[in-house]
This record gives C-alpha cells, structure tokens and sequence, in this order.
C-alpha cells in the first residue's frame, strides 16, 4: 500500500461486519495479532499492517507519522469508521486518531497502551540500557532487553520472534518517524467506548501509565489479566477477542478450533 515517502505491506479480510483495525506495538509487528485473527474474522471486517520498518514493511525514505500512516491505511481501504484495538505503541497511535478525527473511531481498546508524551520517568533502568544498546548498535543486546522486560510469562518462540524482530526494525525505522500531537493532556476530550487491559506481570513503569491513561479517559474500562505480561495477543487471545466484542464488533471468542 503506498504512503507519502514509501510503502506499508496491509492485511484486508474484507467482509460487511464491523471494521476492527489492529495496531501492533514497538516491540513487536502484525504478526502478534495471528492468534486473535481467527477468532475475530467471522463476523467483523479485520484490518491489520506492519508499520514502516516492521514485518513486511519496508523501511522508511521519508519522515512519516503513526497517526498520519494510520489515517492513509483507512482511506485506502475505504473506511469511514472502526473499532481499533491497539496494543502498546499501537494503543498511542489509536488513541491519537481519536483525538484528532473522533468520527472515525467507534471504539478503542487499548492493550497495555502508552503515548508518546506520557511523562516517562528518564531514570527508569530500561530507558537507560535501550540508549546505550542502540547506541552500540547491539541489537542481540536489545533483544534480550526486550525479552526481559516484555516476556516475563515466557520467552517461548512466539514471543522471541516478535521481541528480535522489533529489535532488528529499530535500526531500519532510523529517525525518519516523527512525533504524532500531544494525547496525554488530551485524554479527557475522548467520548468514545474504551477497554484497557493489562497483564499483571507487566513491567511496572508501564503498568503505571496505562493506570494514568485510563483514569483519565472517561467511562475507560479497565480489565487486570492475571499471569499475562506485556504480550497479550499472544497470551490472551480468546479475552482479547470477547473485550472486543463488548464494544459492538461482535467477534466470535471461541474461533476456530
């Protein structure tokens, strides 16, 4: 699918039900949605892509936004409105479109979620050791960050492809990604359904702030997962797919199989 400056690889399943767009997170590519796909196909319209650099997308030539490339994704699939689950870094960037075009969204739900502008704490050890890795250009070094900072329930080979690949896509991206507007004071204006989820083996500075995100989103449910860790489309697909269908897109939980 071509964007300003190059090109997103997209995933359309077509369909009359409810359009659910799937955002996937920093440390991870479109991929991590397979295990929810199937059970969410049956009766809703399902789009999901690789942002630049990731998966299947190639790495970027131009500066670009994840608000912006999210916005190209919908018109050129032809979608006026849908529920969009993002996880993460993909939690953010929905979060970002429904400020910015609220008749679009008919719902969010947001998995471990955070935003750019969220007042991160600089001195929290991760931040520290992603600099000096990605500094050194060690990426095996970042991928076993990521594997202990985001995989505490397991780093089984699902989660190892997600946390190694981000690790390789970092390099890619580069610094061509630039800043979407500022959400955090934002929170506030959202009038639209929301569910948060989180682990409770999440790391805890992000369990802080999805706390500090959803007490500040009116009516925002939020949903504690017992034994789950950052990688929820992994760990809890089937929850995924039921939170989904409490806000209107009717998936079938179950799925196949």
């Amino acid at each position: 699918m071509p964007v300003d400056g190059g090109e997103i690889w997209a995933d359309d399943t077509g369909g009359d039900g409810p359009t659910l767009v799937l955002l996937h997170p920093g440390w991870g590519d479109s991929s991590i949605w397979l295990p929810v796909l199937d059970r969410l196909t049956s009766r809703s319209r399902v789009i999901r892509y690789d942002t630049r650099g990731f998966g299947k997308s190639p790495a970027p030539s131009a500066p670009f936004s994840q608000v912006g490339d999210l916005a190209v994704v919908l018109d050129r699939c032809d979608v006026d409105r849908a529920v969009l689950i993002g996880h993460s870094g993909g939690g953010g960037t929905a979060i970002g479109l429904a400020l910015a075009d609220p008749a679009r969204v008919s719902g969010l739900l947001l998995l471990a979620p955070g935003v750019p502008d969220y007042p991160w704490p600089q001195d929290d050890p991760y931040f520290r050791q992603f600099e000096a890795l990605y500094a050194a250009g060690d990426r095996d070094g970042l991928a076993d960050l990521g594997l202990r900072t985001w995989a505490a329930a397991g780093a089984d080979q699902a989660a190892r492809e997600q946390i190694c690949g981000a690790a390789a896509a970092f390099f890619r991206v580069g610094d061509h990604e630039r800043p979407d507007p500022p959400a955090y004071p934002r929170l506030g204006q959202l009038r639209v359904p929301a569910v948060m989820a989180v682990g409770d083996r999440e790391y805890p500075m992000v369990a802080r702030a999805a706390a500090d995100i959803a007490a500040r989103i009116p009516g925002c449910r939020s949903i504690h997962v017992p034994g789950a860790d950052h990688l929820l489309p992994l760990r809890v697909p089937a929850l995924i797919a039921e939170l989904t269908g409490q806000l209107g897109a009717n998936p079938d939980p179950s799925g196949p199989g």
